[in-house]
């Protein structure tokens, strides 16, 4: 049994560490603020004062791991669409964590770049894995771009703009913790007796 890594699955792993340390600095981020309400707060409120160190840190990490995936799935898998997608929303991911909100334009365009490519990301990969994660896949992609419309328009529904906002992110984060174990596998898995 080989247990060699190849580059395919170290993309995966890349993918499935930045989404789950950026989730769990969220998290902690979040019980640390004072009086942080996820309905009324953005995640972005975050990434200043007494937060800034754990959430900035965070994000520019998982911008920067979604980089280094994005390349690595390039050498093996060569489809320029898909890797171009992963690509730029790291690139966005990293602008978050490097331009807080109070750094307008900058930190808007990151977040959208993220939004958008990340979900844009989500469908397009269902046509290069299998099901049930392509269905999954396409379903997050759209959950976040759907929500990006509301929270664009203002229509929040009964989430505030903080419960909104997450409906733009966690998809996007579902995801990318979906394909990063989809592309760890071994291949052949389940074929194995």
């Amino acid at each position: 049994m080989n247990t060699k890594m190849n580059t395919k699955q170290t993309a995966g792993l890349l993918l499935f560490i930045g989404a789950s340390q950026f989730f769990i600095s969220m998290l902690i981020a979040e019980a640390l603020y004072p009086n942080y309400n996820i309905s009324k707060n953005m995640i972005s409120d975050l990434g200043v004062g007494l937060t800034a160190p754990i959430f900035n840190s965070s994000i520019v990490l998982l911008g920067g791991l979604i980089l280094v995936a994005s390349s690595m799935l390039h050498k093996c898998e060569k489809n320029i669409p898909l890797t171009a997608l992963i690509f730029f929303t790291g690139v966005g991911a990293i602008g978050v964590g490097l331009f807080d909100e109070n750094t307008s334009p900058f930190h808007e365009i990151s977040a959208g770049m993220t939004f958008i490519f990340g979900g844009i990301a989500g469908i397009y990969s269902s046509r290069l894995i299998g099901a049930p994660f392509s269905i999954i896949a396409v379903v997050m992609g759209c959950i976040t771009l759907i929500s990006l419309g509301f929270f664009a328009s203002g229509f929040y529904l009964f989430l505030g703009p903080g419960g909104m906002e997450r409906m733009i992110v966690y998809p996007v984060l579902l995801w990318a913790l979906g394909l990063g174990g989809y592309l760890m596998a071994p291949e052949g898995i389940g074929d194995e007796k």
